[in-house]
């Protein structure tokens, strides 16, 4: 049986522990394109800031 240490040094749970992490990063700008389209930035410099297609910052 695994035990906590065991399993968190498994390839699986850094897998899924890396991929939940890079979701949680790409939540995080979709939530701020509201804000700065508030303050007045356009379209194509909110992805250029933010590292993301136009299509999704649309």
């Amino acid at each position: 049986m695994f035990g906590s240490n065991e399993l968190k040094q498994s390839r699986f749970y850094q897998d899924v522990f890396a991929e939940g992490k890079q979701e949680g990063i790409k939540e995080g700008k979709l939530e701020v394109i509201p804000q700065l389209l508030g303050l007045g930035l356009n379209i194509e410099q909110i992805a250029q800031a933010l590292g993301l297609d136009e299509q999704v910052v649309r």
